[in-house]
């Protein structure tokens, strides 16, 4: 569900790339190097697009599929960008039993995205997470750092309506 690539075209700098290059030139010759090479990557990008991934591959050569194998496997890793809103929404237990998870398909629904994409306009990202410890505002989720809580369907579409303005 996270994982799947992003409809958003990539638009990495020459910038990125040259501080990229700079990172695999720094950590080629250490032993277990993919990983912070990666993190740096993410760090740069935002995320690690599968041109992003390439450039790794080839810099520490190595078969993509590695680097790609060490990107899916790890949560800390993102294939698709995050929007400009990120949106978190909780399908903790306490959330779920509450109703987060229709809350969460309203918000696919509206945003026309699955969980783990982006908008093509950049605005909005969706997530899915496990808890952000506000059980007792059961079902929540957040927008950036901000928590809405006791949530239903219908209350989406005006809380998405406030950042349209933004």
């Amino acid at each position: 569900m996270a994982n799947t690539i992003s409809s958003l075209k990539f638009s990495g700098t020459k910038e990125q790339e040259a501080e990229l290059k700079k990172v695999i030139a720094e950590y080629k010759d250490q032993k277990g190097a993919l990983m912070p090479i990666m993190q740096h990557a993410q760090e740069i990008y935002g995320y690690l697009p599968i041109e992003v991934q390439t450039m790794i591959a080839e810099g520490l050569d190595i078969p993509l599929e590695e680097v790609y194998g060490v990107a899916t496997f790890y949560a800390q890793f993102a294939l698709n960008p995050k929007g400009r809103y990120k949106i978190s929404v909780c399908l903790g237990t306490a959330c779920y039993v509450k109703g987060s998870g229709e809350v969460y398909e309203r918000l696919q629904t509206i945003l026309g995205i699955k969980g783990g994409e982006c908008t093509p306009d950049g605005k909005f990202s969706l997530e899915a997470c496990r808890c952000v410890g506000a059980c007792g505002l059961a079902p929540v989720m957040m927008i950036n750092d901000e928590v809405y809580g006791r949530l239903n369907p219908d209350d989406v579409e005006d809380i998405l309506n406030r950042y349209n303005d933004k």
